[in-house]
C-alpha cells in the first residue's frame, strides 16, 4: 500500500514538472528567508512591439478556441431539438422528426456556405443585404505561394471581430442558422412532405434567415439604429417562430389529433425531458459564446448567470402558473417554460442585471402557456409549441431590453440611459419594437410566399395516404419501434394510389 502511495506521489511530481516546464514557469528555491514557495513567470524578452505581438497572438488563439468550443455546444443543440420534437410528437412520426432534424443541419451547412453567409455578413448594400463572400471565397487567400486566412473584420469592416478568421466565424454562425430552420420543423411535424421540408430549409438558410442576420449583426439598417439582440431572440428565435406559425397554419392540422383546446399528449416524455436538458446545456454556447472572445471575462460571467436565471425563472413561472389553474405539476409545461425563459433572455443577457433576467424568465413562462392555449383556440396545430416558445417569447425578450436594459450595459445613441423602467426614456424601446415588428412582417410575408409556392406544386402537405398509415411508414419505410408499432405488410401496398410509396390497411392508422 505504501509503495502505491509513493509511486502515485512520484507520478504527480513528474506531471507537475512537465507542466511547469511546458508553460515556462520557474519555482524559486527555498532560501530560509521565504515563508512560501514563490512561483514567478519568466521575464519577458524582446522589444515592446514583439511582446505586444506575442500577447496579441495568444489572445487570438484563446478567442478562437472559445468560439469554436461554444459553437460546438450550439451545434449539439440539434440533438436536443431532435429528442424534444421526437418525444412530443406521436410515435408514428418519430423517424420523420429525427431525420428532418438531422438533415436540416447538413443541408444548412452547404447552403449557408454557398449563399447565406454572404447575404448575412457580406459587404452591405443599402442596409438590407450582403453582396459578397459567397462560397466563402474571401475566407482563404493565396498570393505568391503563401496562404493566409483573413479575419472577418478584414472581409467586412462593419463586423468588428478582428480576432476571428472568416472560417471560424462561419462555423459559429452556421450553428445558429441550423437552429433557426430546426425550430420550424417542430410546428410542422407529422404532416409535411419531406421534399417540401428540404426546400423550405434551403430557402431559410439561403435567404430569409440571412437577411435578418444582416439587418442586425451584419452592418444593416437595424445595426445602424442601435437595435439590441445579443444572441438571437429576434434573429434566430423570432425568425424560426414566425416561420413555424405560418407553416403550421398553411399546412392545416394533423388528422386524428383530437379535440381543439387540448394538445395531443406527448408519446415519450423521457425523450422530451432529455432533449430540453440538452438544449439548456447548449444554450451556454449560444449566449456566452456570442461574446465572440474572452477579453471581457466579467461579461461572460454575467451572460452565463443571466442565461441560467432566465431558464430557471421560465421553468418555475410556467410550472406554478399551470398548477394554480389545474392543481397538477405538469412536466411538459415546465419544460417549455424553461425554453421560453432561455429564448426570452437571449436578446438581453448582456444588457440586463440578474434580477431582470429572473423577471424576464418568469414572464416568459406565463406567456408560453397563454400562447399555446391561444394557438389552440384559433385552431393552428403546433405539436411542440414552437411559435409559443420561440416566436412569442422571442418578441417578449427583445422588447424587454427596452424596458429593463441597464444603462451601463446598453450601447449606441438609441440606448440613451437604458430601458424605460430604468429611467432611460422611450427611445430604446421604440428601436426594439421597430426591429421586432420589421422582422415579423418580413418573415411572415416571405413565409407565405415560400409555403404558398410549395402548396401550389403540391409539396407542402404529405400525401393523404401518410395520414392513414403514418408518415414514418409512408415517407421512410421505417418505424422507430418496430416491435411495438409494426410495419405494414409490404404485400398489401397499393402503389396505384401513391406511386413509389408504401401503403397499408386502415388498421395501421396514425395514432392507433
Amino acid at each position: 500500500m505504501r509503495n502505491k502511495k509513493l509511486w502515485r506521489r512520484l507520478l504527480i511530481i513528474a506531471v507537475a514538472s512537465l507542466l511547469l516546464a511546458g508553460f515556462g514557469v520557474s519555482v524559486d528555491a527555498y532560501d530560509g528567508a521565504q515563508t512560501d514557495t514563490e512561483v514567478t513567470a519568466p521575464a519577458q524578452t524582446g522589444t515592446p512591439t514583439q511582446i505586444e505581438a506575442q500577447v496579441s497572438s495568444l489572445q487570438i488563439s484563446v478567442d478562437t478556441v472559445w468560439v469554436l468550443l461554444t459553437g460546438f455546444l450550439v451545434f449539439f443543440m440539434q440533438t436536443g431539438f431532435a429528442l424534444l420534437e421526437t418525444g412530443l410528437v406521436r410515435q408514428t412520426g418519430a423517424v420523420n422528426a429525427m431525420l428532418e432534424n438531422f438533415v436540416d443541419a447538413g443541408l444548412t451547412a452547404i447552403i449557408f456556405w454557398a449563399v447565406g453567409f454572404g447575404i448575412a455578413f457580406g459587404t452591405d448594400s443599402g442596409g438590407l443585404i450582403g453582396t459578397d463572400n459567397f462560397f466563402l471565397n474571401e475566407a482563404v487567400e493565396i498570393s505568391n505561394g503563401v496562404i493566409s486566412f483573413p479575419s472577418i473584420a478584414d472581409a467586412n469592416p462593419d463586423v468588428a471581430y478582428p480576432n476571428l478568421t472568416v472560417l471560424v466565424f462561419f462555423f459559429f454562425q452556421f450553428a445558429f442558422a441550423a437552429t433557426a430552420s430546426t425550430i420550424t420543423t417542430g410546428a410542422m411535424a407529422e404532416r409535411t412532405d419531406y421534399i417540401g421540408d428540404l426546400i423550405y430549409t434551403g430557402l431559410m438558410a439561403a435567404i430569409t434567415y440571412p437577411v435578418i442576420v444582416h439587418w442586425v449583426w451584419g452592418g444593416g439598417w437595424l445595426f445602424d439604429r442601435g437595435f439590441h439582440d445579443f444572441a438571437g431572440s429576434t434573429v434566430v428565435h423570432t425568425v424560426g417562430g414566425i416561420t413555424a406559425l405560418v407553416g403550421a397554419w398553411m399546412l392545416g392540422p394533423r388528422v386524428n389529433r383530437g379535440e381543439w383546446g387540448k394538445v395531443p399528449p406527448a408519446h415519450n416524455l423521457a425523450y422530451a425531458t432529455l432533449g430540453t436538458m440538452i438544449l439548456w446545456f447548449g444554450w451556454y454556447g449560444f449566449n456566452p459564446g456570442s461574446t465572440l472572445g474572452t477579453g471581457n471575462t466579467g461579461l461572460i460571467g454575467l451572460v452565463t448567470l443571466n442565461t441560467t436565471l432566465g431558464a430557471g425563472g421560465g421553468a418555475v413561472g410556467a410550472m406554478f402558473f399551470v398548477y394554480a389553474r389545474t392543481r397538477t405539476w405538469d412536466l411538459t409545461s415546465t419544460l417549455n417554460g424553461s425554453l421560453a425563459g432561455l429564448v426570452a433572455v437571449t436578446a438581453g443577457c448582456a444588457f440586463i442585471m440578474p434580477w431582470a433576467a429572473v423577471l424576464i424568465g418568469i414572464v416568459a413562462g406565463l406567456i408560453v402557456i397563454s400562447s399555446v392555449e391561444f394557438i389552440e383556440r384559433i385552431k393552428i396545430d403546433d405539436p411542440v409549441g414552437a411559435f409559443s416558445v420561440h416566436g412569442a417569447c422571442g418578441i417578449w425578450g427583445t422588447l424587454a431590453i427596452g424596458l429593463v436594459g441597464q444603462p451601463e450595459l446598453t450601447f449606441g445613441d438609441a440606448a440613451g440611459n437604458g430601458g424605460l423602467l430604468m429611467g432611460g426614456g422611450i427611445d430604446l424601446l421604440v428601436v426594439q419594437l421597430t426591429g421586432s415588428l420589421a422582422t415579423v412582417v418580413f418573415i411572415a410575408f416571405t413565409s407565405v410566399l415560400m409555403f404558398g409556392g410549395l402548396k401550389l406544386v403540391n409539396r407542402l402537405r404529405v400525401n393523404p395516404v401518410a395520414d392513414r398509415i403514418g408518415i414514418d411508414v409512408y415517407e421512410h419505410g421505417a418505424s422507430a419501434w418496430p416491435d411495438v408499432l409494426s410495419m405494414p405488410d409490404m404485400a398489401s401496398a397499393e402503389p396505384e394510389s401513391a406511386p413509389g410509396k408504401i401503403k397499408s390497411s386502415p388498421a395501421v392508422a396514425a395514432g392507433d
